[in-house]
């Protein structure tokens, strides 16, 4: 058996340029949660999985039932303006055909999982990112009863933009991708856009779950399982009120510069060379479209549908009992090449060299290591948060990390937990043989590190937006979530133009993402030896010190941004400040005791368990599934404790005693958070 190291060795030489013929199998058909192509991507991983020489010990199918929401493909949804005028709309039904893939009929129409059907009509006006400031500010100057809402992808959720209308009485919602925001404002096919470039074309539609909650909506808390208990739709929470509908940008051009109304302010003009109006509602006298209304016709169905996970396993020699987790969704929604079809081709990679290592006898981890192949995700993390449901008590008890990697390549790199930074030197990155990813990471993502001066930088997962979300914000297992990201100082784009559209293929992959593969290869390392290490180390690679510092960095910040306007309340912001202090003192004992003492076990488990300490299931009582008291999701801009952030925020927008009192609550269960977090550090009794 390979000693630990050696064979983290082993497998970054043993890791070849990525086959295109796996991507290029997986994304041969378009393969959306539950349908026929989905099927096919299962017993793909199934049959490389299985595989007697590169397999892995065992590999299974897990399957559930959920609620899933499609269009009716007998009777499309659409978009129209009055009686059409000589500009007109597609009305978003499909999208431009550049190639054989935009043909195949399994191509999902676009349209916004989970709104509901219906066929509002009215006048337009633009909401620019349907935030609550938005309606609040057009509020101020139009009455938008009855009207319809254009609004551009970003700046909030995707169902948010329609739940935020609907109190005053917006009555149909379109969203489209401005490309201002992801095309650095290109707009033309002929030369500028797909198929020339990596930019969206004009009819490209981002599709997408419109859903605020994760996991199966009709079994919150409980794996969805033939005989489980459902709620009634009716109570489902978290999904668009009225009906809505995504477009393509050159729809959302047709309709935006012909708005009449005032100019919109500033922030909210994009990249269309027209002035961005308001809308009266409507559009302008001189328009074609005169005094037309904007019609949704909107025929999304619920149905509960049997979802797959495969699963498979290394078990470990030593340490059986302890779990190294290593996901990726498997559905997309249309080829997917990027989002997800990267992330599995990597880990498929990954898991062809471990498999042959032990099957060669040269290395057995010395705990074990568990992959999931997730389905669903994409109508909202399904197929992993039901995994977590049905499994709960057996990861909570024995879980060491989940390591996530969903798009591989030109996605965000982010970290959670208390996992120490680790990128093998020997990695090296994309077209470089002396260049490490370590080196490349410090130069063009880096942050100052009061201890250890400028290191790489490295995000918190404080959304819910792949699969890490059940296992860090439910279980409270130490997460990452590992992707090869673009120079953002090169491009505004918010993330790869093609994302969700039906050109996310092979071919765009192949051409603009990442020709001959080498990102995917330099990801399949890095994540193949993270979680060799997490799996192998004798002592498991965290640093409780290094979260101390997370910890103070949102002290810094909170006492910054809350002490004064606390204590005008009576509430003193001191247990906080204390409860830091305590949780570096016991961090740095515990680091003491890791350099002196050989009571492994005993303090891997501290070290395994420290984030399970900061779960709280009251928390957030109308946030399903957040629990985690540091890494939970907010609407706060500020960058530190997000329960108490929203609490005071709340606070001092209304000035109602009741949010006060929340925000001394959340502030309360905080500080004793942390203090209990110490104690777990404390040398055991």
């Amino acid at each position: 058996m390979a000693y630990p190291l050696a064979a983290r060795l082993m497998l970054v030489s043993h890791v070849g340029p990525l086959r295109s013929s796996v991507s290029r199998e997986l994304t041969k058909v378009p393969h959306m949660a539950t349908t026929a192509g989905d099927e096919r991507t299962v017993q793909y991983m199934l049959k490389r999985w299985q595989d007697p020489d590169t397999g892995l010990d065992r590999a299974w199918r897990e399957e559930y039932l959920v609620y899933l929401s499609f269009p009716d493909p007998k009777t499309p949804n659409k978009v129209t303006v009055g009686e059409l005028g000589p500009q007109g709309i597609s009305g978003g039904e499909k999208e431009k055909e550049y190639g054989p893939d935009q043909k195949d009929p399994d191509v999902v129409q676009p349209y916004a999982a989970y709104a509901p059907a219906g066929h509002p009509k009215g006048k337009l006006v633009y909401a620019n990112q349907g935030k609550p400031s938005d309606y609040l500010h057009l509020n101020q100057t139009l009455d938008l009863n009855g009207t319809i809402a254009i609004t551009r992808y970003g700046g909030e959720g995707r169902a948010q933009k329609a739940i935020n209308a609907a109190p005053y009485g917006v009555i149909g919602v379109l969203v489209y991708t401005d490309p201002r925001d992801i095309n650095d404002g290109r707009m033309s096919d002929t030369n500028e856009t797909y198929p020339h470039s990596w930019y969206m074309p004009p009819s490209g539609v981002e599709r997408g779950s419109f859903n605020t909650q994760y996991g199966d909506l009709l079994t919150p808390y409980l794996a969805a399982k033939d005989d489980t208990y459902r709620i009634s739709m009716a109570k489902i929470t978290g999904i668009p009120p009225i009906p809505t509908q995504p477009i393509g940008f050159e729809d959302a051009y047709a309709l935006i510069c012909e708005l009449g109304g005032r100019p919109a302010p500033s922030e909210w003009q994009g990249a269309f060379n027209c002035t961005y109006n308001l809308g009266g509602p409507g559009f302008k006298p001189t328009s074609t479209f005169k005094e037309s209304q904007v019609q949704l016709d909107i025929y999304n169905r619920g149905e509960i549908k049997n979802s797959s996970n495969v699963m498979g396993v290394i078990r470990g020699s030593v340490e059986p009992d302890r779990y190294v987790i290593y996901g990726n969704h498997r559905d997309s929604w249309v080829h997917g090449a990027v989002d997800p079809s990267s992330g599995t081709s990597v880990m498929l990679e990954v898991t062809r060299v471990l498999g042959r290592m032990v099957k060669e006898g040269k290395w057995r981890p010395r705990r074990s290591v568990i992959f999931g192949s997730w389905g669903a995700e994409e109508f909202g993390l399904i197929g992993s948060a039901e995994y977590t449901e049905e499994y709960y008590s057996k990861l909570s008890e024995r879980s060491v990390a989940y390591i996530n990697v969903d798009i591989s390549v030109f996605g965000k790199r982010q970290k959670s937990g208390n996992i120490s930074v680790f990128v093998l030197l020997q990695v090296k990155t994309p077209g470089s043989e002396s260049t490490s990813v370590y080196d490349n990471w410090i130069r063009y993502f880096n942050r100052t590190s009061p201890t250890y001066g400028v290191i790489p930088n490295v995000g918190f997962l404080t959304g819910a937006g792949s699969d890490y979300a059940a296992f860090i914000h439910f279980l409270g297992i130490t997460s990452m979530d590992i992707s090869y990201t673009y120079d953002r100082t090169k491009t505004s784009a918010r993330i790869y133009p093609a994302y969700h559209t039906a050109y996310d293929t092979f071919d765009y992959s192949s051409k603009f993402i990442d020709p001959g593969f080498t990102s995917h290869q330099t990801v399949a390392r890095t994540a193949g030896n993270v979680l060799m290490r997490l799996a192998d180390s004798l002592l498991l690679p965290f640093n409780c010190s290094d979260y101390a510092e997370s910890l103070e960095a949102y002290l810094a910040k909170a006492l910054e941004l809350y002490t004064e306007g606390l204590a005008v309340h009576n509430i003193s912001i001191e247990p906080l400040k204390s409860a830091v202090k305590t949780f570096r003192s016991a961090a740095a004992s515990l680091d003491q005791m890791i350099r002196d003492s050989d009571l492994v076990r005993g303090i891997n488990d501290q070290l395994m368990l420290l984030d399970r300490a900061f779960l709280d299931p009251t928390a957030f009582p109308d946030q399903y599934g957040f629990r985690h008291v540091i890494w939970a999701s907010s609407k706060a801009s500020e960058p530190t404790f997000p329960g108490l952030a929203d609490a005071y925020e709340r606070a001092a927008l209304s000035g109602l005693d009741e949010d006060w009192e929340e925000a001394h609550r959340q502030l309360s269960l905080l500080s004793q958070a942390i203090l209990g977090a110490a104690h777990t550090l404390e040398e055991v009794i």
